[in-house]
């Protein structure tokens, strides 16, 4: 079944790529494996996934000790400042820094390790009050101090967008993003960089992919319902 669930997502990129006149390589699917035993992400494993998205930390910690090492690991959900140490040295890209403060235990952590984290900057495009997120207005002004952190490093924007019936209505947000994305890059600022887009989830991606979404993030689609009792 995963398999199945993962060749028709991958199928749908494909036509959104061509949609939008793109290079399918140019978008990376992460396996949304939140709640998910080990033996699922083993089959999207074997398959050939090679990004995998957790939303907590102790779950992230948990299968990165379990899973192959050759696993990237993306940190989706929102990060307590108290809970950067234990997956700073796990993780390939954090998603969510949407405060200084966040970034500050980023970097102060990072250094530790004598690292460099990669970071997207968290932007509540749709400005949801249920949802984390700097402002696309407020944006700018984060990755300017953030950027002056040595051991962090700007690699792009990540939105998550409103749950809705109608993927078309969340054109909007990517299309917004990523046009946030094109102001900034051109502001030339250093040690910032605009080339990964992480917006698009399981009833929306195709949509985000059109509207230059780099990463996209899937797990019902990959992994079925999430069961949240475990």
């Amino acid at each position: 079944m995963i398999t199945d669930n993962i060749k028709e997502v991958e199928q749908n990129i494909t036509k959104a790529c061509l949609t939008a006149g793109r290079q399918e390589q140019e978008v990376t699917l992460i396996a949304v494996s939140k709640t998910k035993p080990i033996e699922m992400l083993l089959e999207a494993y074997d398959y050939g996934c090679r990004n995998f998205g957790e939303n907590k930390v102790q779950e992230l910690v948990h299968k990165y000790e379990e899973m192959p090492k050759d696993i990237k690991w993306h940190m989706i959900g929102h990060l307590q400042t108290n809970k950067v140490k234990y997956i700073v040295d796990k993780v390939a890209l954090i998603h969510s820094v949407d405060s200084l403060k966040l970034a500050e235990e980023i970097n102060k952590e990072a250094a530790r390790h004598q690292i460099t984290v990669s970071v997207l900057i968290e932007v509540n495009v749709a400005e949801e009050e249920s949802k984390f997120g700097i402002t696309c207005d407020n944006a700018k002004s984060l990755i300017t101090d953030v950027a002056k952190l040595p051991h962090v490093k700007i690699q792009g924007l990540m939105t998550i967008a409103p749950y809705v019936e109608n993927a078309e209505k969340n054109r909007q947000y990517f299309e917004k993003l990523r046009d946030l994305s094109v102001d900034i890059r051109n502001e030339n600022i250093d040690n910032v960089n605009m080339s990964v887009l992480s917006m698009g989830m399981t009833g929306d991606y195709q949509v985000a992919v059109e509207e230059g979404a780099t990463l996209v993030r899937v797990g019902t689609g990959i992994f079925g319902e999430r069961n949240y009792q475990i």
